[in-house]
């Protein structure tokens, strides 16, 4: 598949700047799935026909506009209203986002001069009071210097004892060939600036990760190139922000020179030296390592989807340089990171020419990951899945069978299948950004998910967790048990059955042997790893108003769609055998859906382990709780699927306030004032938006003696990143 370690060198060709820009190559041709019976049928196909209709039409619709005395007292009404009151009239709107009426948060942007011990901290939202009256914050602690930070470790402790008698010892591992540069810490911050908020859906506590820290810009991105210049083999960031006591970051490793670095040479070394302690995906070499010895781990890849044109930044060196670092490096070899590079022209003979291979990484990718890359097109796929997919309910997007956009899933599948090592596969999206360690966010979230019962599953992944509205999550798993009761239907467990649903070769038995008829159900499930976790809820799509909802291809159209699941955004973790059943669907009996529905549908028909795992989603307004509740969870029987879903496109803009959704505005402004660049704040004369407002953060506020200082931000998945120094918007 392009493999490119097979066919060149690593440290070939020079690296250009790219300033081509990422675009869609389908759009929905509507926005909702189009309706069984077009009005175009009434109007006819006769363009002088059309014509005359919309004519007479558009005169009656004027004349009812101009001459309804309720239409025009009304608009004068309204602009005769003062300014503030007009404004309030505007939020209160039907037509209006309910969301304008709520009041920005400011806590977000307390910097490391307010930092307090967590057991101070007293969050801005949401507002907590014995007295339930709601109580603000202390007022902002000010140090006179920003505090130091300590190095941050979340792996285990690999040299204890206790570790070592379990597990095989862990080798160190080097950044340069000639093993002089250890693979480097990051620096967190004991405490939390007081007044940020909490986060409003998931949690910190309930996934394992730690929420009494938090991350400034060069803490986290300091031991990869942040905060020095080219000549010392930095990338020449964040010299032009706030950085009182960064140097910190270097007193124990000095600035590391990047320039010469090979990430995938790096990688390979380092699973040398340790790949005693792993599965090698070969099945009767493993069950041997599991009946001896000490304990053997399963690896992990992470699969980072890139194209050809994608606009490499010192901010995506950054990020990347980080997530191989803290993921495989740091960890001893227990995760490898790889990048799908799509390559959009069908006639580039990448299987076949290992020049094209090498032109096309020295043109798209930077030279430390070339040996990273796995190059992937369109007509490969084709040549992989060939034969005839069948009809398809609805394609809203008009797009290929085999083209990315619909089914994204095809190179991952066969990905999968040339990487028999790997036991999981995290996908994962360029514009994504985690503010803590990645090794952190990964290892707990695997952890999290074999923990989980299968018992009511599928119902607690269809719904959004609100601790402040839900409480504990036994809470949380006693309130869906108790609407799942109510609302008449049994409870998911094993393979779904429908019509027209065809067997799979490898059969369809998952269900582990705790999940027989007189086991205790609570326990059925408990310990197995998850084939799948996603990142946002795993709803139903049927009424759903999701546009892609019935891009459903190769199934018999005499029944109806077979049912279906989804989570929006593709990033999420899938099992080597949720892929073999996946690939199985795709070769052998040409079946398909839209990409984000694939992958949950399939584990959904076939009876594998899948959870939501609710992390941390932060709100940039105090929203009330309830109001959340009938925002996120308002589809059918208090879920996020069915009619009312928060995904339906007449819903979507709840989402632009949120840490995490691909239509966030909130993300990006957040992102970058963490990152230390000014930003509009989003508060305009309608109640707030992107672009609006006024010019906040920036070198020349933090370094005022009055601000509390460079933003000091707890870990947290944003998402989208499309730009981050304000150089690169175009």
């Amino acid at each position: 598949m392009g493999r490119v370690s097979d066919y060149v060198s690593r440290k070939s060709g020079s690296f250009p700047s790219f300033m081509a820009r990422k675009s869609e190559a389908y759009l929905p041709v509507s926005t909702k799935p189009q309706p069984k019976f077009r009005v175009k049928a009434l109007l006819g196909h006769c363009l002088y026909r059309r014509v005359v209709i919309w004519t007479f039409l558009t005169i009656g619709f004027l004349t009812y506009v101009f001459f309804n005395p309720g239409l025009t007292e009304r608009s004068r009404d309204v602009l005769d209203l003062p300014e503030e009151e007009n404004q309030e009239e505007t939020e209160d709107n039907a037509n209006s986002p309910h969301w304008l009426k709520y009041k920005h948060l400011d806590g977000y942007y307390n910097g490391l001069r307010s930092l307090v011990s967590f057991s101070d901290y007293k969050p801005e939202y949401p507002e907590v009071s014995s007295t339930g009256k709601g109580s603000s914050p202390s007022p902002t602690v000010h140090h006179s210097k920003p505090p130091k930070p300590s190095v941050y470790r979340p792996h285990p402790d690999y040299d204890s004892d206790e570790y070592q008698k379990t597990y095989v010892p862990v080798k160190r591992c080097y950044i340069d060939e000639d093993d002089k540069i250890p693979a480097p810490d990051l620096y967190a911050y004991s405490g939390v600036p007081q007044g940020q908020p909490k986060p409003a859906i998931g949690s910190y506590d309930l996934l394992g990760l730690r929420e009494d820290v938090c991350f400034d810009r060069f803490g986290r991105y300091g031991p990869y190139g942040l905060g020095y210049d080219l000549k010392s083999g930095g990338t020449g960031e964040a010299l032009d922000t706030e950085h009182e006591g960064n140097e910190v970051i270097w007193e124990k490793t000095g600035k590391i020179n990047y320039e010469n670095i090979d990430w995938a040479s790096a990688q390979e070394r380092c699973y040398a030296a340790n790949e005693d302690r792993f599965f090698t995906g070969n099945e009767t070499r493993d069950f041997e390592l599991a009946q001896a010895g000490r304990k053997r781990l399963d690896r992990i890849a992470i699969v980072v989807r890139t194209y050809v044109g994608f606009q490499w930044t010192s901010h995506a060196l950054l990020n990347f340089r980080a997530m191989i670092n803290e993921l495989s490096l740091r960890s001893g070899g227990e995760y490898d990171v790889h990048f799908l590079l799509h390559v959009r022209d069908n006639n580039a003979p990448i299987w076949a020419d290992p020049a094209t291979v090498q032109n096309i990484l020295d043109v798209n990718v930077p030279p430390e990951f070339h040996g990273l890359c796995t190059l992937w097109s369109e007509a490969q796929m084709k040549l992989y899945y060939p034969g005839n997919f069948g009809d398809t309910f609805e394609n809203p997007s008009n797009g290929d069978i085999h083209g990315v956009y619909r089914s994204a899933h095809m190179p991952l599948q066969h990905f999968a299948m040339m990487h028999p090592e790997y036991a999981h596969f995290w996908n994962w999206e360029m514009d994504m950004r985690w503010t803590g360690s990645y090794y952190e966010l990964f290892d707990r979230l695997g952890k999290w998910g074999a923990a989980q019962s299968r018992e009511g599953m599928w119902e607690r992944a269809s719904k959004y967790y609100i601790p402040g509205l839900h409480g504990s999550w036994e809470n949380f798993t006693e309130l869906v048990r108790h609407e799942t009761k109510q609302s008449g239907k049994r409870p998911i467990l094993g393979p779904v059955v429908f019509t027209g649903k065809s067997g799979l070769q490898q059969g369809d038995i998952f269900l582990p042997s705790g999940c027989s008829s007189g086991s205790d159900m609570s326990k059925c499930g408990v310990g197995e790893d998850a084939d799948l976790i996603t990142l946002n809820p795993l709803f139903d799509v049927e009424d759903s108003g999701w546009v892609f909802a019935g891009d459903v291809t190769g199934y018999d159209m005499q029944y109806e769609k077979p049912p279906r699941r989804c989570a929006i955004v593709t990033a999420s973790r899938l099992s080597r055998r949720l892929l073999r059943v996946m690939h199985e669907e795709t070769w052998r009996l040409h079946h398909s859906m839209f990409s984000e529905m694939f992958p949950p549908s399939m584990a959904l028909h076939h009876g594998l382990k899948a959870v939501y795992a609710p992390h941390p989603v932060y709100l940039d307004r105090n929203w009330p709780q309830e109001e959340i509740e009938k925002a996120f969870n308002g589809g059918r029987d208090h879920t996020s699927g069915g009619h009312g879903s928060p995904f339906d496109l007449v819903n979507e803009h709840n989402h632009k306030g949120t840490s995490w959704y691909y239509n966030s505005e909130f993300a990006g402004l957040l992102w970058r004032r963490w990152l230390g660049y000014a930003q509009m704040d989003g508060r305009g004369n309608n109640g707030g938006r992107a672009g609006e407002g006024t010019k906040r953060g920036g070198q020349k506020e933090e370094e005022n003696p009055k601000s509390s200082g460079r933003l000091c931000l707890r870990s947290m998945l944003v998402h989208p990143i499309k730009w981050e120094n304000p150089a690169e918007q175009g």
